[in-house]
């Protein structure tokens, strides 16, 4: 069974300026530039047939490409940091984009999401690290300036069962708009 979830790609210019704040951090353990993504929704381990019938009702979803802005870095996990990121400015059409999922989804006979929507990109998962080390690191790695870019498409990934952080896989890929014209498929889920 593949493990899916939807996300928008990073592009390679943005995962190069976010590398800037690798290192210096105990305890992490450093996210790939290339698995960088902000998941929209997380689908779970689902079926073949399922894993189709996303792929087909996801490539009728209607939207527009629209900006993104990471703007600061933050953390997961309180007293027990679990997680580094690089937070994404909240948007209308964000919003809007990942709400449209979360209802055609269920439409499917998915359960609905536990987890409150909090966009951001991951760039290490923490294992023992002190609030002071990650207060410390968020003193010398502030994002001094926004990072933007347009989001052109939304993409249904895969990743195998593992600790986290990748390596992931895009399955198909669903344009933003009329100006982005293909969609594209990489794997059938009837064959794996």
């Amino acid at each position: 069974m593949p493990r899916l979830f939807t996300a928008l790609e990073i592009p390679a210019e943005v995962a190069t300026a976010l590398t800037l704040h690798r290192g210096g951090l105990s305890g992490a353990r450093w996210i790939d530039p290339a698995d960088y993504h902000i998941t929209l929704r997380f689908l779970g381990d689902v079926d073949r047939r399922m894993a189709n019938d996303v792929d087909s009702f996801l490539g009728d979803l209607q939207s527009y490409p629209f900006e993104v802005t990471l703007d600061g870095l933050g953390s997961f996990g309180g007293d027990k940091p679990r997680a580094v990121f690089a937070r994404v400015q909240p948007s209308a059409k964000l919003t809007e984009l990942q709400g449209d999922l979360e209802r055609l989804l269920r439409r499917l006979g998915l359960p609905a999401e536990g987890r409150k929507f909090v966009p951001h990109v991951t760039l290490a998962r923490l294992r023992d690290t002190s609030p002071v080390e990650l207060a410390h690191y968020f003193g010398q790695h502030a994002i001094v300036r926004p990072i933007s870019f347009t989001a052109r498409r939304f993409t249904l990934m895969s990743s195998r069962d593992s600790v986290g952080g990748g390596p992931y896989v895009m399955e198909a890929a669903y344009p933003l708009g009329p100006a982005y014209p293909n969609r594209l498929h990489r794997t059938n889920f009837q064959r794996r």
